[in-house]
């Protein structure tokens, strides 16, 4: 069980962070713009990805979860069946729906945020956010990336999946990339 935590302040990748999320993700990562939030074991967990990449190409995803264990956790839970009830959920308590709402209007803005500061418009994903909101429980993923990202009481759903989450980090560095995590970061 993973209580959620307050909002993580963002921050600029590091050499070092960006060889990390490449041996994360077996690949090498496509244009993040920070570090959105760092596991337990210092290495970094979640991106921050700018809404429109070097290429041109318009990317609604602004929170991207990279740790492999988190990202298998995620997908554990997923396979349980609790996308369902939440979306079950969501059509009946108008309470969680409202809630849901207000965390794609923050992911929004946040995205939005940034795409001010670098200086770019991205009309093609006006009102996408991801995961399924503000509608529907599409990707876990994504609204757990989210509730890393931006904290506690943001994203109801998010957050309901952090607790249910196992706790990904706890035998060893979360992606095995122990010789790549330094203390600067």
């Amino acid at each position: 069980m993973v209580k959620p935590q307050a909002a993580f302040t963002r921050e600029k990748p590091s050499q070092s962070d960006l060889e990390i999320v490449q041996a994360q993700l077996g690949r090498t990562p496509r244009d993040v713009s920070a570090i959105a939030h760092r596991c337990a074991c210092g290495a970094p967990d979640v991106v921050e990805t700018p809404p429109r990449l070097a290429d041109g190409e318009p990317f609604p995803t602004f929170y991207y979860a990279t740790c492999p264990r988190l990202t298998g956790a995620i997908s554990t839970l997923e396979s349980s069946g609790i996308m369902a009830k939440m979306n079950e959920r969501l059509s009946t308590d108008p309470q969680l729906a409202g809630d849901y709402q207000a965390a794609h209007i923050d992911y929004e803005a946040a995205r939005s945020a940034l795409a001010k500061e670098l200086n770019i418009d991205v009309p093609e994903i006006a009102g996408i956010t991801a995961g399924g909101m503000p509608d529907r429980v599409k990707c876990l993923h994504s609204l757990v990336a989210h509730s890393l990202a931006a904290g506690v009481d943001v994203n109801p759903l998010g957050d309901e999946a952090l607790i249910e989450l196992a706790q990904w980090w706890q035998s060893k560095p979360c992606s095995e990339i122990s010789n790549l995590i330094d203390g600067d970061n």
